[in-house]
């Protein structure tokens, strides 16, 4: 069965990186003046070439996401399940070589953390666990998505990759989405970065996608963890993988995330390093590529980066996370995954998105556009 391997095996890192690195502000103009770009006009757009050309992006983003999505902004919430995990990843605090103190949350925590955030206005929740199938499996992550399915309008999880039946099961108790991060396309510094445990496997982990476009889901969210490897080859296979599903599984929606490596305990320091100007190029670049594509930014970044960010593409965000299990209301004082950046309530950041204009949707755009 073909899936997006066949695709991915036909390129070759150091000429995808020498074609983004080569191109040219003749490249670049041709690439705003396209009303549809292709994946070569991408390449220029998060070119060193681009650039200067920065400010011209941001307005043509921000004029396409005003079309398509309105002055509208959607708010979730990430729920830590647990920080159990039996992979060895070297930039996560959750990592199995990790010291730290292990939890998973009972039904009765569950709720209890459902509460919280129900009582913030959350209606999109997005359920996150270590990857340990011995105790935080199939039967766990559906017991828990039947448990909380009533009080949500919809529901999301970034979980370990799962088998096509798997997901048949967990849609059928009501999954509306799932991210799953290829963390980078590289695939011997993958291997360096995930030495033991299932998602060593980097084939499993890439054709994820694929058993859950074959499976009906509704939403397939993309991204790499920038940080680990040039974030501009990184991009550009995030960018082909997004087009391929595009074609193959044309009901499904999809969501592109930007997160930059963080501070967690295990210390791993960013190989390459992504600016701020860099990730704003990225965001313009997804959205001037295409004006469907849901675009998220998460507490990993700054306040004054957020604020900057929400009107030039970005169409999700996320407030007052925790990312540590039972961190809002069954044990605060936890150890988190990794640490954010902007730590304001979910009230604040309602208020500083009214002050730019937006409006917030509490649910997903599915249920809003029907």
């Amino acid at each position: 069965m073909k899936s997006f391997k066949h695709i991915f095996e036909q390129y070759q890192w150091d000429e995808i990186l020498s074609g983004i690195m080569t191109k040219t502000e003749t490249d670049v103009l041709h690439a705003l003046a396209n009303s549809k770009r292709s994946l070569e006009d991408f390449k220029a757009l998060i070119s060193p070439a681009a650039k200067p050309y920065l400010e011209q992006m941001a307005q043509i983003s921000s004029n396409s996401t005003k079309k398509r999505f309105g002055n509208t902004i959607q708010m979730y919430a990430p729920m830590y399940l647990s920080n159990e995990c039996q992979n060895i990843c070297t930039y996560c605090g959750f990592s199995m070589t990790n010291a730290i103190p292990r939890r998973t949350l009972t039904d009765e925590e569950v709720l209890k953390e459902v509460a919280f955030l129900k009582s913030k206005g959350y209606d999109h929740i997005l359920l996150v666990t270590g990857e340990a199938n011995r105790t935080v499996g199939v039967d766990y992550i559906n017991n828990a998505i039947r448990l909380i399915q009533s009080k949500f309008a919809n529901i999301t999880i970034e979980v370990q990759p799962m088998d096509q039946s798997d997901y048949e099961l967990l849609i059928d108790s009501g999954l509306y989405a799932v991210l799953v991060y290829q963390e980078t396309y590289h695939k011997e510094e993958y291997k360096k970065h995930h030495p033991k445990g299932r998602k060593s496997n980097f084939d499993y982990r890439l054709e994820t996608p694929d058993r859950l476009g074959r499976a009906g889901i509704h939403k397939i969210g993309l991204g790499a963890l920038f940080g680990l490897e040039d974030w501009r080859v990184d991009s550009f296979f995030t960018a082909l993988h997004l087009n391929y599903l595009q074609k193959v599984y044309w009901k499904t929606k999809y969501s592109i995330s930007f997160p930059r490596l963080r501070p967690h305990s295990g210390g791993l320091e960013p190989k390459v390093e992504m600016t701020d100007a860099d990730l704003v190029q990225l965001i313009c670049a997804f959205r001037l590529l295409d004006e469907d594509v849901e675009l998220s930014m998460s507490t990993r970044e700054s306040e004054l980066f957020r604020e900057h960010i929400v009107n030039l593409g970005i169409t999700s965000i996320s407030a007052e996370s925790k990312t540590n299990p039972g961190g809002y209301a069954v044990e605060p004082q936890s150890l988190e995954q990794f640490e954010i950046s902007d730590e304001r309530s979910t009230e604040e950041i309602v208020a500083m998105l009214k002050s730019k204009g937006l409006e917030v949707v509490w649910k997903d755009w599915a249920y809003n556009w029907q």
